[in-house]
């Protein structure tokens, strides 16, 4: 018996597949920001990044389901609406933790979840939805989109961001990411750390780090700062085809693999895929990392 499901070619997953996708472009954008527990200050991120947003002229609802995030309403079970708040001018924020998996079918897709956000704020422009890697990936199955890492300045950040990129990588087929590095201003890894992590996605993944950005916590002048009003310009402007990096934003490969820059570098963050046991000992070799001219 021929199995439903084999071919090559896609078939629509129900008869309304087709009117999802007709009017997918009409309601409203995507950021799908990959929560990281060893960032400090992620609500002081949502806030900055929702400023930003908004100053856009665009109306924002935050949805915040990482696992640190508060408890929902409990109308929000119910009704997503009952649990949206209004906390500044064109941003609405949502307590979610636990809420999409409220609304995953038989094949494991949370994607029902952002259609019900779209049917539960219209009036939104962007879906800032700040969840775990593997939340994350059950909601994007069918969505095109370019998740956006979060990291610091510390080597378990690095570690988690690159965890997550391979999750997602893996169970969604996605291969492009956007990185936000919160650090204070001073902090002199920064770039260095986003060309490592480039590399490890580049070498392991075969995914390109597209673009970063670095936030400090203590500095309220988000608005100001180019480098992350681009990326999420860039953000917004998806479509079917990922835009090209942009020169000055985007990170290239790293160098030759296994060569660690120990002259130049101080401190690179370990590539979890480097790590091989020899015996009971774990040898540990440092990514690579481009140096920018």
């Amino acid at each position: 018996m021929r199995d439903f499901y084999a071919g090559t070619s896609p078939v629509p997953l129900d008869q309304a597949d087709g009117l999802r996708r007709l009017f997918a472009a009409r309601r409203g954008h995507l950021i799908a920001l990959a929560a990281n527990p060893h960032v400090a200050f992620g609500g002081v991120v949502l806030d900055r990044l929702a400023q930003v947003l908004a100053a856009g002229g665009r109306e924002v609802l935050v949805v915040d389901a990482g696992a640190g995030a508060p408890a929902p309403h409990e109308l929000s079970r119910l009704d997503l609406a009952a649990g949206i708040e209004r906390v500044a001018r064109r941003v609405s924020y949502l307590p979610a933790r636990g809420l999409p998996m409220a609304h995953v079918d038989t094949r494991g897709s949370a994607a029902g979840f952002l259609d019900a956000l779209h049917d539960a704020a219209p009036e939104a422009d962007v879906l800032l939805v700040h969840a775990d890697a593997a939340e994350l990936a059950r909601m994007l199955t069918r969505r095109a989109a370019r998740p956006l890492l979060l990291g610091a300045d510390h080597p378990e950040s690095v570690k988690h961001a690159y965890a997550s990129a391979k999750l997602l990588a893996r169970r969604t087929g996605l291969a492009t990411f956007d990185l936000l590095l919160v650090a204070a201003a001073q902090s002199p890894r920064i770039a260095r750390i986003a060309a490592s992590l480039a590399g490890c996605l580049d070498g392991f993944l075969q995914a390109l780090l597209c673009r970063w950005a670095h936030l400090d916590p203590a500095d309220d002048t988000a608005c100001e700062h180019t480098a992350l009003a681009a990326l999420l310009d860039a953000q917004l402007a998806l479509g079917g085809t990922a835009p090209a990096p942009v020169a000055g934003t985007a990170v290239p490969p790293a160098g030759r693999a296994g060569v660690a820059d120990r002259t130049r570098v101080a401190w690179q963050p370990a590539c979890p895929e480097r790590a091989r046991h020899v015996g009971t000992r774990t040898v540990t070799r440092t990514a690579a990392a481009p140096l920018h001219p």
